[in-house]
């Protein structure tokens, strides 16, 4: 069957099919007329098993392992039943809480005063310090936010329009030892503002689709799609330079941005650790 027919059979979308097969979750044979993805009935069960088991917060990498045999559904599912408890629990702490303070008299944050609903306030700390780690680590959020893409992306576009009256009539595109290895016409010059477009909208959801389940896997989605913006705008520079005999090593670049990145994300993760630690 096609996809189209796929998706009629699970109620799923293309994206949703597509990524689950690009994560070899699924894999289906190919026509041999056309060369089109012909889905089986296997496949559709075996994509409605996914959806599922998604819906009940098992990671992507659980599923794999569940359907390749590495991993057995009874213990996967006790360890995820284990989470949603202590979940649920916490949840209905601070649902107590909440309707405590709203059985006040008037509450409002003046006269908020959080020694009447607990008798231990460093403990309730320590007992709440997952919230105080995603807290601590908005430095990382501050890094991966959209205006910190717009900004990157808006370089680019501004770097292009005004360089390309100026440019020659190729321009290199990859490099190989330090040496030109490739190169295209100076229109490819408006692929470094495109390329942070197609980071922001279609390889950021794939990303957060693989860290949905990991605690800071929004911060840190967000946090890589901009970096690759960032080393966009490196390389769309550093071509620059190269034409004007500035520079010519792309791999210095490539350096800082490394440094700039581990730096960044080493920097945030031991603020949010030392958080953990209370």
């Amino acid at each position: 069957m096609t996809i189209r027919e796929a998706e009629d059979k699970t109620g799923l979308t293309r994206s949703n099919i597509r990524f689950y097969e690009k994560e070899g979750l699924i894999a289906p044979s190919r026509n041999k007329g056309n060369g089109y993805r012909d889905y089986s009935e296997e496949d559709v069960e075996q994509i409605r098993k996914i959806a599922f088991l998604r819906t009940l917060g098992v990671s992507i990498e659980d599923i794999r392992a569940l359907a390749q045999g590495e991993k057995e559904l009874a213990p996967v599912l006790e360890e995820r039943e284990k989470k949603m408890a202590g979940q649920i629990t916490e949840l209905a702490a601070a649902k107590k809480l909440c309707r405590q303070i709203l059985r006040t008299k008037d509450p409002s944050f003046a006269s908020l005063r959080i020694e009447n609903y607990t008798s231990d306030v460093s403990g309730y700390w320590k007992n709440n310090r997952k919230i105080f780690r995603i807290d601590s680590a908005g430095f990382l959020s501050l890094w991966g936010s959209f205006m910190v893409w717009a900004v990157l992306t808006v370089l680019c576009l501004l770097i292009s329009i005004f360089s390309y009256p100026g440019l020659p009539s190729r321009i290199p595109i990859q490099w190989s030892g330090g040496v030109v290895s490739s190169s295209a016409g100076k229109i490819f010059i408006f692929l470094y503002p495109a390329a942070c477009f197609l980071i922001r909208f279609l390889l950021r959801p794939v990303l957060y689709g693989k860290f949905i389940n990991e605690l800071y896997g929004r911060m840190i989605t967000e946090y890589l799609s901009n970096f690759l913006c960032f080393v966009a705008l490196s390389v769309e520079l550093f071509t620059l330079l190269y034409l004007h005999g500035l520079m010519k090593s792309i791999a210095a670049v490539l350096a800082v941005d490394a440094a700039v990145f581990l730096g960044l994300f080493a920097a945030g993760m031991i603020k949010t650790n030392r958080m953990g630690e209370w």
